[in-house]
């Protein structure tokens, strides 16, 4: 198991790009299963999560081929549907998140999909009902094998249909949109996430020849059609680590400058910054955050509180308020941090609390954090990434402490953030992996 040693106190200074949105590209990988020519993905992180996925669809039969540093091309013409059955597929999906959108596809292409129960972050519920809900709208019979702890998903012939999904979940919108595409018939979907994520997804399959429109909005109308051919892709900047890259900044009170973010796809993460008293230009299509000594938590306008919570999209993503509320211990002022959708993500904040941060855990969703305005910095300790974004959170709040910190359980990071020491070190962090 590997882990971090990070000497603490030292500013960052000059440019650093996000790499390809992980969220996106497990969709965009999925995908490609829904068509037997070529679909070529630019722009591909990497990161364990991905990697494992596409070693997974290798394993599956499709042909991949690494066309540069961040492009492959995927070929699902020759599909092993014996090998969608054995019990090395079954457990290789247990061990990965993103597997639960292959079922989609699956069941749209071939009639069929065998999933075992996803794994992923320990973060709290994250429950697949939408998943099996709309799909089961289009037609298709599911099944749990208590036995052997899957799920198995026939369908003869997908059917359009409308839905109202009880909640806007991204991966499982994905997985009905994608299931969708090849239906017999028009499904419209009522609630469907709306994230930049699944935007892309639906303008990469209706390059391949799907009909979707309401894209962006939370009402899809889908048309089936009969075939979908190839096409190419770009992967967007991920969002998250661009939300990183400006709380890394303020708490080391570093001027950096992070590069081709597709600003217009941020949404309203640079204004929840602001409010935490960062400052933040929009240059072109890059984000410059200046060296700040201090920064000011706003109040509401009746002088109330502020709040920080997240919210299905164009609310603020939950994938970064982990990031924030470590922002916050170094702010002037208070902030309640409200993370509604995972009961278990706030947990870590023991780990700050352990190195000098002032931070009252209401309950598991709540968290109030009161700033120490630089006042005094947190203190080195020894830390465990819980999860992705946890981790990314103790990395910042040591790479802002007094004296070194060593953070275990590094892969977390690792499924999240590519190469992400090698590219903090170039801008003057100093990060050791052992």
């Amino acid at each position: 198991m590997a882990s971090f040693v990070i000497e603490g106190g030292h500013r960052l200074c000059g440019e650093i790009h996000p790499q390809g949105a992980k969220n996106e590209v497990l969709q965009i990988i999925c995908a490609t299963l829904l068509t037997g020519e070529e679909v070529t993905v630019n722009n591909i992180p990497d990161i364990l999560d991905v990697n494992n996925l596409i070693q997974l669809l290798r394993e599956m039969g499709v042909t991949v081929a690494k066309k540069s540093i961040d492009s492959y091309s995927f070929k699902a013409e020759n599909v092993d549907l014996a090998y969608l059955e054995s019990d090395e597929f079954l457990k290789k999906c247990s061990s990965l998140r993103g597997s639960v959108m292959l079922i989609g596809p699956m069941v749209a292409r071939f009639g069929k999909a065998l999933i075992s129960k996803p794994g992923g972050d320990k973060i709290g519920r994250r429950r697949l009902d939408t998943h099996f809900v709309g799909i089961q709208a289009l037609g298709a019979n599911f099944r749990y094998d208590e036995e052997r702890g899957i799920y198995e998903i026939t369908a003869d012939k997908l059917r359009g249909n409308y839905m109202l999904l009880d909640e806007a979940s991204v991966t499982g919108t994905a997985n009905i949109v994608m299931a969708a595409v090849l239906a017999k018939g028009t499904t419209t979907i009522y609630n469907a996430a709306c994230e930049p994520y699944l935007q892309q997804l639906c303008r990469l399959l209706n390059h391949m020849g799907a009909k979707i429109s309401g894209i962006a909005s939370n009402l899809l109308t889908i048309e089936g059609v009969e075939a979908l051919h190839g096409a190419q892709h770009t992967v967007l900047p991920d969002m998250i680590e661009v939300g990183s890259f400006i709380g890394m900044a303020a708490m080391t009170k570093s001027e950096i400058t992070i590069k081709n973010v597709s600003y217009e796809n941020l949404g309203i993460i640079p204004e929840n910054f602001r409010r935490l008293g960062i400052k933040l230009e929009q240059r072109g299509d890059d984000i410059y955050v200046p060296a700040q000594e201090t920064y000011e938590i706003e109040s509401f306008i009746d002088g109330s509180i502020m709040t920080i919570a997240d919210a299905t999209w164009p609310g603020l993503t939950p994938d970064l308020l982990s990031v924030m509320l470590v922002v916050a211990t170094q702010a002037k002022g208070s902030v309640l941090i409200h993370q509604k959708m995972f009961e278990s993500r706030l947990f870590f904040v023991d780990k700050l609390i352990d190195m000098g941060a002032q931070i009252i855990l209401c309950d598991p969703h709540r968290a109030v954090v009161i700033g120490h305005n630089h006042g005094f910095k947190l203190r080195g300790a020894r830390l465990t990434s819980p999860d992705i974004r946890a981790g990314i959170a103790l990395l910042i709040a040591a790479m802002s402490a007094e004296g070194t910190s060593t953070i275990s359980n590094i892969e977390q990071i690792d499924r999240g953030y590519q190469n992400i020491e090698g590219r903090l070190n170039a801008i003057g962090a100093r990060i050791t992996r052992i």
